[in-house]
Order: structure tokens, then sequence, then C-alpha cells
């Protein structure tokens, strides 16, 4: 069996976001892997270390510095990695399915296992919108996934409102990742050195055959306006006439 792992590369979780002439600043902070990504790569390595699967091939879309993530993937203990170079233009979650449908095609994987979102841009969408471009079932927000033991079905238990759902699909499948499928591994320093031996292939959407171009333009951000004091009332009188001043009643 052969699975798929596409990694982003964004601002690192733990970095206070900062915001700069209108835009985020990126250029001086810390950059990791998707945390949901992350956990997605992970549960690939766990299903091999099973015997489950055979080979875990990880993707990267992005600039240049996208390599430092897939490097990442390879020492936690990925088999090997292809950059998709799109240069600095922002992607929209349709773009990124069809260039990852056009690997698919390519590579012909029997899993494809990503984090359910982006901690950068929150879109939700990728996932859901590859199954649909494949026509392949899809088990999103996985909280814990096994192989039957032909490898022809998994079963995936998924996270929603007020509870669990447990669900069986056919394989080939999307799985998008959740919170709380696993623990991801830290790379030792070993397989650091040697992820660096690992082949990373480099691409472009147009050898694929995808037309890539640029359609979202971020115009402005903003911080949220900094939170006023407020102030203690002695009566519901005195509470009405405040809210009377400030015109909310």
């Amino acid at each position: 069996m052969k699975i798929l792992v596409p990694v982003k590369r964004v601002v690192d979780y733990a970095v206070k976001i900062r915001v700069a002439n209108g835009k985020v600043d990126t250029a001086s902070v810390k950059h990791s892997m998707n945390p949901f990504d992350e956990i997605a790569v992970e549960q690939a390595i766990r299903l091999k270390e099973a015997k489950k699967a055979t080979e875990i091939l990880t993707v990267s879309i992005g600039n240049a510095k996208a390599q430092e993530t897939l490097r990442t993937a390879l020492a936690m203990g990925a088999d090997k990695a292809l950059h998709v170079d799109t240069g600095d233009v922002e992607t929209l979650p349709l773009q990124v399915a069809k260039i990852l449908k056009a690997i698919v095609d390519k590579e012909k994987p029997d899993l494809v296992i990503l984090g359910k979102q982006a901690i950068d841009d929150d879109a939700n969408q990728t996932g859901q919108m590859l199954a649909g471009l494949l026509g392949w079932p899809q088990a999103t927000f996985a909280s814990k996934v096994e192989l039957a033991a032909d490898n022809k079905k998994v079963t995936v238990v998924r996270e929603i409102d007020g509870g669990l759902e447990t669900v069986s699909c056919a394989i080939p499948a999307i799985i998008t990742a959740d919170l709380r499928l696993n623990e991801p591994r830290y790379a030792t320093l070993p397989n650091i050195m040697k992820a660096k031996k690992k082949p990373l292939e480099k691409t472009t959407p147009k050898d694929l055959g995808v037309a890539y171009v640029g359609k979202l333009t971020t115009l402005l951000v903003e911080e949220p306006p900094k939170r006023e004091g407020g102030v203690k009332v002695e009566s519901v009188d005195e509470l009405i006439s405040k809210l009377k001043e400030k015109g909310l009643i």
C-alpha cells in the first residue's frame, strides 16, 4: 500500500502573529509544518510500522522554503518527497486539490492522508475537494484509523458535534486528520541526517498539466481593536442608563 501525505509550511503555532504595513509579518518569524499535517504524517508512519503500508510519499506546494517542511516529514519517517514549486503566489484550496489530483493520477497511492485544515487560512476544504475531483470516498476529522486485514477497507472514527461517528470506506480513499488522532513523534538527529539523503523531487503545476493562476490577493490585514476597560455599576437603573448612553438599547 502506498500513502500520499500533503504537508504545508505555516507560521509556527506558538508564534504570536504580528501585522506590519497591512500584512502579516512572515519574514522574521519561525515556520514549521502545519500541526494537522504533522499528525497525518505520523499516522502514515504508524501504518507502515504496522506493515499495512509499504511507501510514504509526502508532497508540499509552495515556494522553495517548502522543502524545509518536506525534510521534516522525511526525518519523521516518510520515504520520499515531492515539491511543487508555485513561487510566492497565494494558493486556493481548489488549486491545491487539482495539483494533488494530478499527483494521485501519476503516483497511484491507495490512501491520501492530510490534515483537516491549515492553521493559517483555516479553510478545511482541500481534502473534501480532492475526494470530489477523484470520485473517492472520504472520511474527515479522523480520530482513529484502522485498516482491514486485506487492506481493501478502512474504518475511521470521526469527531462530530456531540459525539463520534464510525464510517467504513473502500480503498482508495481520502482521510483528513483531526487533533486527537495521534501524538506526532519528534525527528531524531540521526533521522534528520538520513533525511538529507532521501529523494526529494521538484516539479511545477505546468509539469503536472495543471493551469495555475494566482486568483487570491490579500488587500489588507488589521489587528483587532484593543479591548477597552469595563465599568462597574451599582444598580440595574444605572446599567440601563449606561446602555442608553452608548445607544445599545
